[in-house]
C-alpha cells in the first residue's frame, strides 16, 4: 500500500509559486503560466502548487485563480444563480458537506458524459459524419416520397411491390383451389 501511494505521489508534479507570481514546474525545470496549468488539468495531469518560500500547499487558491481567469475570458461556465448559492453556503451549517456533494455530483456528471460519448461513438461507427449523412438522406427521401411522386426510397417501393405481387399470387392460388 505504501509503495503504490509513493508511486502515486511521484506522478504528482510539484509547481513552485514565487513571490513575483511566477510558477516553476519542477518536473520540466521551466517557468509556466496559469494557462499551462489549465492545460495540465484538462490533460488529467496531477500537480500541486506550493509557495516557494513557506512550502505551504496553495493548489486550491491557484485552481480558483484559473477558474476566475477562464470566467473573465467571456465563456462563462458557472451561472450567476449557482455562484450566488455557492456564496450563500459559506458560513452555513451545511458548509462542510458541500465539497463532498459537489465532488460526487461532478464525478456522476463526468461518468454520464463519458457514457453518452461512448454510446454516440458506438452507434455511429468509425465515420460518424458519413453515417449521419446517410441517415439524413434516407429520412429526406422518405419525407419527400410522401409529397413528391417517385422521390421516395426505391428499395422500400420495390419491397412493397414484391409484397403485393406475393399477395396477389396467394389470392390466385386460393381461387384456383375453390374452382
Amino acid at each position: 500500500m505504501a509503495k503504490s501511494r509513493a508511486a502515486a505521489e511521484n506522478d504528482v508534479v510539484t509547481i513552485k509559486k514565487y513571490a513575483n507570481r511566477r510558477l516553476y514546474d519542477t518536473e520540466r525545470s521551466c517557468y509556466i503560466t496559469l494557462e499551462d496549468l489549465g492545460t495540465m488539468v484538462r490533460d488529467g495531469r496531477e500537480f500541486r502548487v506550493v509557495d516557494a518560500k513557506s512550502g505551504e500547499d496553495i493548489t486550491h487558491n491557484v485552481l480558483t485563480q484559473i477558474i476566475m481567469d477562464e470566467e473573465t475570458r467571456g465563456e462563462t461556465l458557472l451561472p450567476v444563480n449557482f455562484l450566488r448559492h455557492l456564496i450563500g453556503m459559506y458560513g452555513d451549517k451545511m458548509q462542510s458537506v458541500v465539497p463532498q456533494y459537489l465532488e460526487a455530483s461532478m464525478a456522476a456528471f463526468r461518468k454520464n458524459q463519458q457514457d453518452v460519448r461512448s454510446a454516440f461513438e458506438g452507434a455511429l461507427g468509425a465515420n460518424p459524419l458519413a453515417e449521419m449523412t446517410r441517415r439524413n438522406m434516407e429520412m429526406f427521401q422518405q419525407a419527400a416520397g410522401a409529397f413528391i411522386p417517385g422521390a421516395g426510397n426505391s428499395k422500400a417501393k420495390d419491397a412493397e411491390i414484391a409484397a403485393l405481387k406475393a399477395e396477389v399470387a396467394d389470392l390466385k392460388a386460393q381461387l384456383a383451389k375453390k374452382n
